[in-house]
C-alpha cells in the first residue's frame, strides 16, 4: 500500500530529478525533488482507495491507504512550499504545463488502466517536467531547463515503446512478428535521433547529449532484431535501468 509495485515508473521519476540536481544543484531544487517523490508515492494509495470505492467495497486497507495518501500529499505540498519560498516563481511554469499531461495518466490509473500505452507515456512525460523546474530553481538558464525536459521526453517515449514491443515480441503475443512490432518503434527512435542530430548541428544541443539517442537506437535495433533471443521481463527491466543511467550521464554531461 505504501509503495507502487511497478519498477519502470521509478526510473522515469528519478532520472529527471538527478538530471536537474546535477545541472543546477540548489536547496530549492532538493525540496522540489522531495515534493516530486512524495507526489509520485501518493498515486498508489490513492489508486487503491479509488478502486475500492468503485467496487462499492471497504476493506481495512482502504482506510490505511487513504492515510498513506494524505501523508504523502502533505509532504509533497509542504516540500513544494519550501522550494517556492527559496526560488523564483518561474518554477511553476513547467509544472503547470505538465499538469494536464499528468492528469491523463492519473485518471487512467485510477480506472485501473494505468498499464496502457497512453497513461504510461503521459505519466513519464509529466514526471520529466521536474528536471525543468529544478534547473530553474537552481538558477539555470530557461533554455537549458526546457531542453532537459525535451531530452527526457525523447528518452521516455522511445523507452516505453521499445519495452512494450520487446515484451510482446518475446512472448509471441497474437503471433505478431518482430518486424511488425519493430516498425513504429524504429520510426520513433529515428525521429528522436534525427531531431537530436539536427539540434546538435544547429548548435542548440551538445553532441554528447545527442549521442544518447544513438545509443537508444542501437539498443532497439538489437533487441527487436529477428534473431534476438527472448529474455525475461526482469532482465529487460535491468537492461533499461542501465541504458537509462547511460543516457542520464550523457544528458548531464551535455547540459552541465
Amino acid at each position: 500500500m505504501a509503495l507502487p509495485i511497478e519498477h519502470g515508473g521509478w526510473s522515469f521519476l528519478i532520472e529527471p530529478l538527478i538530471l536537474g540536481l546535477v545541472v543546477a544543484p540548489s536547496l530549492a531544487g532538493a525540496w522540489l525533488a522531495a515534493s516530486a517523490v512524495a507526489a509520485f508515492l501518493a498515486r498508489h494509495p490513492l489508486k487503491l482507495v479509488a478502486l475500492d470505492r468503485r467496487r462499492g467495497l471497504r476493506y481495512p486497507r482502504t482506510d490505511l491507504a487513504w492515510r498513506f495518501f494524505a501523508a504523502y500529499a502533505a509532504v509533497a505540498g509542504l516540500s513544494f512550499l519550501f522550494a517556492f519560498s527559496l526560488s523564483d516563481p518561474s518554477i511553476v511554469t513547467p509544472l503547470a504545463a505538465a499538469a494536464p499531461i499528468a492528469l491523463v495518466a492519473l485518471w487512467r490509473d485510477l480506472q485501473g488502466r494505468g498499464r496502457e500505452a497512453l497513461p504510461e507515456i503521459a505519466g513519464a512525460l509529466g514526471l520529466g517536467a521536474s528536471a525543468t523546474a529544478i534547473i530553474l530553481a537552481g538558477g539555470g538558464s530557461p533554455a537549458t531547463a526546457w531542453l532537459a525536459w525535451a531530452l527526457g521526453a525523447g528518452r521516455a517515449l522511445t523507452a516505453i515503446l521499445y519495452v512494450r514491443a520487446r515484451v510482446r515480441a518475446d512472448r509471441g503475443v497474437d503471433g505478431e512478428s518482430r518486424a511488425t512490432l519493430a516498425r513504429p518503434v524504429m520510426a520513433a527512435h529515428g525521429i528522436a535521433l534525427l531531431g537530436a542530430a539536427a539540434a546538435a548541428s544547429a548548435g542548440a544541443l551538445s553532441p554528447v547529449a545527442a549521442s544518447a539517442f544513438l545509443l537508444l537506437m542501437i539498443r532497439a535495433v538489437h533487441g527487436l532484431a529477428p534473431g534476438c533471443a527472448p529474455i525475461r521481463p526482469q532482465t529487460l527491466g535491468i537492461q533499461e535501468v542501465l541504458v537509462g543511467a547511460a543516457c542520464l550521464y550523457l544528458f548531464a554531461a551535455g547540459l552541465a
